[in-house]
């Protein structure tokens, strides 16, 4: 199957099916003399994963991941990193229900007709599984851009009908939501409202928000590699994703040029901009300011409510979705969010290392003089 590397210098390939004996990610091109220890990684996976809280599925998987190659002694050797994170909790014989017929809102019709078989055991390949191998690459990532001052933090900005007002986070709470929402008594109905849904036999979905922070200006290029065009791509690649915005979004196209313009002003010798209608992105390429966006997620499709639907053969008939299910993905995508993220600005870094001479002559020279 094509479609499963991402990157150009930063480049990561993931494997692995939900149900399989394992998921995991090969990194190509991560700069050697990084830090890094299985130990580094394991936070980003233990906030994806399964069974923590109410507010996920119960299925119990560890994500215990296992460095194969890469590194040496504590640090990053420039040669391809493989990361392993064994499938410990599978329960195939769950999904045997799903072996004839499709389920709604499920990539199991759009796969049988491409390629004509499929893995119908939670999915296979399109399961929510495959984000583990991302969260653990993007680990990496975010190391990488944490060495230059630069960190991203996304959180639950929605949840089915509740709404985070703007200049109302408490992001000090945030580690201890259930929910990825940093606001403790919205955290609260929130994990109210997916514990009824789970009772419904339902599900709903939300809005994620993403900031940078510490990033440099002139990150992305023009034209066909805009940085927001790069983080469409990548979010957008993330199952259930259905949406984004940069900045304003959707409400610029209700305002005047006059409203909606981000003006400049120097103090200090500095320039600085008097809004961030934008969202830290001008032309396609970083301003510097703090870059902001908000991606859309899908209610979970996988719901015990009888749904109507088809067998392979084209029959007509009703499906209940049993299984360890989350009433919604939207607290779970947050770690995602962040790893996808990661890895385009990881990849964006060292490509901007070679879009001025001045710059690259710097880097050649320092490289000369460690020579012989």
């Amino acid at each position: 199957m094509s479609g499963s590397t991402y990157g150009q210098l930063f480049q990561i390939s993931t494997w692995g099916e939900s149900h399989g004996e394992a998921t995991g990610v090969v990194i190509d091109g991560c700069p050697a003399g990084l830090p890094l220890s299985a130990r580094d990684i394991q936070p980003f996976l233990d906030r994806r994963r399964p069974g923590v809280s109410p507010a996920v599925s119960s299925r119990q998987e560890a994500d215990q991941v296992q460095i194969l190659s890469g590194v040496f002694n504590g640090y990053t050797t420039g040669t391809p990193i493989s990361l392993l994170i064994p499938n410990t909790d599978t329960r195939p014989e769950e999904y045997e229900q799903m072996k004839h017929c499709f389920r709604p809102g499920h990539a199991d019709f759009s796969f049988q007709q491409k390629y004509g078989i499929r893995d119908h055991r939670g999915g296979g390949r399109s399961s929510g599984r495959e984000t583990a191998a991302r969260v653990a690459a993007g680990a990496v990532a975010s190391l990488l851009l944490k060495e230059f001052g630069i960190s991203i933090t996304a959180f639950t900005r929605a949840l089915g009908p509740i709404h985070l007002p703007e200049g109302e986070e408490d992001f000090a709470f945030l580690p201890r939501s259930p929910v990825s929402l940093p606001h403790e008594g919205l955290s609260s109905k929130a994990l109210l409202l997916l514990q009824e849904n789970r009772k419904k036999k339902d599900s709903c979905g939300g809005v994620v928000e993403c900031h940078v922070r510490g990033l440099m200006a002139g990150l992305g290029q023009p034209v066909f590699q805009k940085l927001d065009a790069l983080l469409s791509h990548a979010i957008l690649s993330i199952g259930g994703i259905k949406g984004i915005e940069f900045g304003l979004g959707f409400a610029a196209s209700s305002l005047l040029g006059s409203q909606y313009n981000d003006c400049f002003f120097a103090d200090n010798g500095r320039i600085h901009k008097s809004s961030n209608h934008g969202g830290g992105i001008l032309g396609g390429i970083s301003d510097g300011d703090l870059l902001l966006f908000r991606a859309a997620v899908k209610p979970t499709p996988s719901i015990g409510l009888p749904q109507d639907t088809v067998t392979q053969t084209g029959e007509n008939t009703v499906l209940s979705i049993s299984g360890r299910h989350d009433p919604s993905i939207v607290p779970r995508v947050v770690s995602v969010v962040e790893a996808m993220t990661a890895l385009t600005l990881a990849d964006l870094l060292l490509l901007h290392a070679s879009s001025r001479l001045d710059a690259l002559k710097k880097i050649y020279n320092a490289s000369f003089q460690d020579s012989f």
